[in-house]
């Protein structure tokens, strides 16, 4: 998840920094993200952020949403059929998706080397393991 070193002051100064303003919802989508252990949608996060600024609508939200991913901040990700998901940029993992109960595993980059570097060398396509999602069976889906 969120890289140990990534704070919301350092966000708050890197989008400073880049001629960005930080508003009272855009802090607070902020504060919303560092609150969450999960990949949120941004109906997720529209919902958390209208439970304290009510006043914010969701188009608020995709912009803000857009500049923290243009400066690196946020990543997204499309697990599944699902609406893609959103959290705080941090290593480069990829994704297990239960196709049966939506159970989703993170999985860290090294796993997804070889198979990445096979699909370069044979199709000469770049994968974006950030966007990265297997879908399959988890273990209590698969025993069942």
């Amino acid at each position: 998840m969120p890289q140990r070193d990534l704070t919301v002051e350092s966000i708050v100064d890197r989008i400073r920094a880049s001629g960005g303003r930080v508003t009272p919802a855009k802090r607070t989508l902020i504060d919303v993200l560092f609150s969450s252990d999960q990949h949120l949608t941004a109906e997720d996060i529209t919902a958390h952020v209208q439970s304290t600024s009510p006043e914010t609508s969701p188009s608020t939200i995709y912009r803000n949403l857009e500049e923290l991913e243009q400066l690196g901040i946020v990543v997204h990700a499309h697990l599944g059929r699902a609406a893609a998901v959103y959290h705080l940029a941090g290593p480069v993992h990829g994704h297990l998706i239960c196709s049966n109960c939506g159970t989703t595993i993170e999985v860290p980059s090294p796993y997804f080397e070889s198979f990445t570097t096979a699909v370069w060398n044979d199709f000469h396509f770049m994968v974006d393991r950030h966007h990265l999602a297997i879908s399959g069976l988890c273990a209590a889906c698969f025993e069942r």
